[in-house]
């Protein structure tokens, strides 16, 4: 028996995330109040996406456009693809900055295709959909939290992705430092090591442990709990504002760290008020989002 989809449109809102979180390299990831509201319909042919906010004007209108690369992948999961699409994506997320946009693009999708077929949450279940999740992004740390929301831990196993999600301790309200220029995953992966001594990785296993306890119960100690000897340093060289803005902000108190791969910085505790980062980076006060991905109906419930 084929797939029956949807004739009514189908709405997603998906949060920035921010993963890393200092020592939680590749596990660790942090939802935020900042969003991308998409919606889809079926068509009777063709794949069209209009883009409007971040990314309008330069990202694919096609079947070449994220979202539509993970909806068709999540169909194929689902048993079959409809004829056609048209995707609609109000962008807020800024693109390649470290704040997740790529996953609330593939975590969107899965989100839509699911909402688009009869019984698709049923066919395809949460842990399913993070499993395609992190197989399309290529690791887990940043989808888990854009589709479960909160703080949560993430790693692989035989199956695939797989995580756990945590509420925040209430006095936890990020902010985050977005500057103009951008940075690429890949490019700062490269800069990573094949080998790292021991010492290190032990130092950093302590602190993720003690992390999950400071963003949980008792934020008084994030200075310390944020501190990193995997990936920021070795990733310094190629992001000296981002790493700068990051030795500043440590240098009176604040635990700040580099935003998954950067440029974009995360301070996880509050920050002076006389503290002036620079005119070349955008501030937002955010708060942690506490539901993930949610699919509604049409875009006049997510208002």
């Amino acid at each position: 028996m084929g797939l029956t989809f949807v004739t009514e449109p189908v709405s997603v809102r998906t949060p920035a995330t921010s993963a890393n979180l200092g020592p939680g390299f590749d596990a660790m990831g942090l939802a935020l109040t900042l969003y991308d509201d998409l919606t889809a319909r079926v068509t009777d042919g063709g794949f069209g996406v209009t883009v409007t906010g971040e990314g309008a004007g330069e990202l694919p209108g096609d079947e070449q456009h994220l979202v539509v690369r993970a909806m068709l992948a999540a169909f194929d999961e689902l048993g079959g693809r409809p004829a056609g699409l048209a995707v609609e994506c109000v962008n807020r997320i800024p693109q390649a900055r470290g704040l997740g946009s790529s996953s609330a693009a593939i975590v969107g999708g899965i989100e839509l295709a699911r909402g688009l077929v009869a019984g698709g949450r049923r066919l395809l279940d949460d842990e399913a959909a993070l499993r395609l999740a992190a197989r399309l992004e290529g690791h887990p740390d940043n989808v888990a939290p854009c589709l479960l929301g909160g703080f949560t831990i993430a790693w692989t196993e035989g199956a695939g992705g797989r995580a756990v999600r945590l509420d925040t301790h209430p006095a936890v309200r990020p902010k985050v430092f977005i500057p103009t220029e951008r940075g690429y995953t890949a490019s700062a992966r490269a800069a990573l090591p094949f080998e790292v001594p021991h010492a290190d990785a032990s130092f950093n296993a302590g602190r993720a442990a003690l992390l999950t306890h400071a963003l949980t119960t008792d934020p008084g100690h994030l200075l310390p709990a944020t501190e990193d000897r995997l990936h920021q340093g070795y990733r310094a060289v190629a992001m000296p504002g981002t790493a700068s803005l990051v030795a500043a902000l440590r240098s009176v108190g604040v635990a700040a760290v580099v935003s998954g791969a950067g440029p974009t910085v995360i301070a996880l505790s509050e920050v002076p008020a006389d503290f002036h980062a620079g005119a070349e980076w955008r501030v937002e006060m955010l708060g942690v989002d506490a539901h993930g991905a949610l699919v509604k109906g049409s875009m006049v419930e997510l208002a």
